[in-house]
């Protein structure tokens, strides 16, 4: 049936982009207490592959690609319907985690330059 076809298709969607959101939101949390390490190279790094995440975002419209994917499988438009997260969250995702990684990046950038490597 097309219905459970559909909902398949929408948890294989789901379980991708949810796990997407953990690495970077991982990444985001792990930059700052990578900096206050001394790992610099693996906080630039992950700095970087955030701010991949960030233009792919600014280049959709602010949001995800696979939100429209997961809309073709659902009529439910919530803030979570597209990842297994709780609405609030999936709703300010990216002012929370967008705040953290500013933060963390001028946290990084600071403790780099002046010289606590």
């Amino acid at each position: 049936m097309a219905a459970d076809r559909d909902a398949r298709s929408l948890r294989a969607v789901k379980l991708l982009h949810t796990a997407l959101w953990a690495f970077f939101a991982g990444s985001i949390l792990a930059i700052p207490v990578l900096a206050w390490l001394g790992q610099f190279g693996t906080a630039f790094a992950l700095i970087a592959a955030v701010l991949v995440e960030v233009a792919v975002l600014v280049g959709n419209g602010m949001s995800c690609p696979l939100t429209a994917i997961a809309a073709r499988y659902t009529e439910d438009r919530r803030g979570n319907f597209d990842i297994y997260l709780p609405e609030w969250l999936a709703r300010h995702n990216q002012g929370v985690f967008g705040t953290l990684y500013v933060a963390g990046v001028v946290f990084t950038v600071t403790r780099w330059a002046l010289g606590s490597r």
